[in-house]
C-alpha cells in the first residue's frame, strides 16, 4: 500500500470507533504522536492516557475496524472523493481550533473553504414567501464582496440559499449529515450536482451513513465552525436553525436573524435570539457589512508588492501565505510556514507592528490595505 494510503488508513480507522470523538480522537493522537501510532501503541501505555478508560483502550487493539477502513477507501478512490485531515495545511482554518470540530472530513468538488469572507445561512425548512425573498434578497446584496454560502441542502432556507448563491455566481458548500453515497432529501440531487460544479459538498460521515435524525446537529456545528457569520432568515422556537445559531455563539461568531411579524411562527426563533441578545438584528445585508467591516472590501485595492522588498526571508514567508489564504487562522500559518510557534508569533508581531498585516479576532491574520 502506497505510504499516502497507509496513513489514510489509520486516520480514517481513528474516526470509526465507538466512543472516540473528535475531542478523545485528537488528544490519542497528540499524546501517540500520529494515527498510526495510536494503533502500535501498547494497552498499558494508552490507559495511561487523561479520559482514556480500558474498553476504549481495547477497542484501539482490535484489528476488526479496519475492514471498513478497506471499504472507504474503494469508495474515496472509485468516485474521486477527497479526505482532510485536521493536522492536514489545506485543513479548513476556522474549524481548526475549534475542540469539537471533525477529525476528517469528506468533499467533493472543488471550493476554498479559507474563502476571506464566509457566511451560513440557516433556518426552517417550511419558509414562506417573505423568507424566501429575503434569502434572496440578502444573498444579492452580498454579491458585491464574493462570499462563500454556506448551509445544510434541507428543505426551505437552506435550497434558498444554495440557489440565491448560484443565481449570483458565487460559490456555495452544502454540508450533510449523511456519507457522500447518497443525497438527502432526494428531491435535492440535481441541486447538489449544481453545487459540486459551483463549490462543495463537505461531510464528515463515511458512505453508508444514513440521515438520521442525531447527525444533523453534528453537521449543523460544523455549519457555524466554517463560517464567519451566521445568517438566521426564518425559525420557530425549537429546530436545527437555532441549534446552528448557538453553536456559532459558543464559537464566537457573529450571529444576525431577520425580525418578523411577533405573531408569526416562522419569525419567533429569530425574534427570541434578538431579544436575548444572540444576535444582532439584520434588516439588511447592509447590516451584516456593517457589522463584518465587510464593506471595506468592496472598493478594496490591492497590496502594492513593492511595500514588502525589505521583509526579512520569515517575514516574506509569512506574507506569501497571506496572499494565498487571508484570512488565516495561526496554526494555518505554522503548518504552511514550517516554522516553529514561537518563530510564527515573533514574526507576526514585527510585521504587525511595521503595519504590514493586521491581526483579526481568534488569532486570524491578514494583510494590510
Amino acid at each position: 500500500m502506497p505510504a499516502m494510503n497507509q496513513e489514510l488508513k489509520y486516520q480514517l480507522a481513528i474516526c470509526l470507533f465507538p466512543g472516540v470523538g473528535p475531542i478523545t480522537a485528537k488528544k490519542l493522537i497528540a499524546y501517540c504522536g500520529g494515527a498510526e501510532a495510536v494503533f502500535k501503541e501498547k494497552k498499558q501505555n494508552l490507559l495511561k492516557i487523561p479520559g482514556i478508560g480500558r474498553l476504549t483502550a481495547q477497542s484501539l487493539t482490535s484489528k476488526d475496524i479496519f475492514n471498513q477502513v478497506d471499504l472507504e477507501l474503494e469508495f474515496i478512490s472509485k468516485y474521486k472523493i477527497k479526505t482532510c485531515f485536521y493536522l492536514d495545511s489545506n485543513y479548513p482554518s476556522r474549524l481548526k481550533p475549534l475542540d469539537d470540530s471533525p477529525v476528517m472530513l469528506f468533499t467533493k468538488g472543488n471550493c476554498n473553504l479559507n474563502h476571506p469572507h464566509v457566511i451560513s445561512i440557516v433556518g426552517t425548512r417550511s419558509v414562506t414567501r417573505y423568507g424566501k425573498d429575503k434569502c434572496k434578497e440578502f444573498v444579492k446584496e452580498l454579491a458585491d464582496i464574493n462570499p462563500l454560502i454556506i448551509s445544510g441542502l434541507a428543505y426551505g432556507v437552506d435550497a434558498a440559499a444554495h440557489k440565491s448563491a448560484l443565481d449570483n455566481k458565487l460559490y456555495t458548500a452544502a454540508v450533510l449529515g449523511h456519507g457522500l453515497d447518497r443525497i438527502y432529501p432526494p428531491l435535492h440531487r440535481q441541486l447538489a450536482e449544481k453545487i459540486v460544479s459551483s463549490g462543495v459538498l463537505i461531510s464528515e460521515f463515511f458512505s453508508n451513513t444514513k440521515p438520521d435524525r442525531e447527525n444533523f446537529p453534528r453537521r449543523n456545528r460544523i455549519i457555524a465552525g466554517l463560517s464567519d457569520a451566521v445568517l438566521v432568515v426564518e425559525a420557530a422556537d425549537k429546530g436545527g436553525a437555532l441549534i446552528t445559531a448557538y453553536f456559532a455563539n459558543d464559537y464566537n461568531r457573529d450571529v444576525f436573524a431577520i425580525p418578523g411579524k411577533t405573531t408569526d411562527t416562522y419569525s419567533r426563533g429569530c425574534n427570541h435570539l434578538v431579544k436575548t441578545q444572540k444576535a444582532h438584528l439584520a434588516e439588511s445585508a447592509n447590516d451584516i457589512k456593517y457589522i463584518m467591516r465587510w464593506e471595506k472590501s468592496i472598493k478594496k485595492k490591492p497590496v502594492q508588492q513593492v511595500l514588502f522588498t525589505d521583509l526579512t526571508n520569515d517575514q516574506q514567508t509569512i506574507v506569501n501565505i497571506l496572499k494565498e489564504n487571508q484570512p488565516a487562522n495561526i496554526d494555518l500559518i505554522v503548518a504552511n510556514s514550517k516554522m516553529t510557534f514561537s518563530k510564527v508569533t515573533t514574526t507576526l508581531l514585527e510585521l504587525e507592528l511595521n503595519s504590514v498585516i493586521k491581526s483579526l479576532p481568534g488569532y486570524y491574520y491578514k494583510l494590510a490595505e
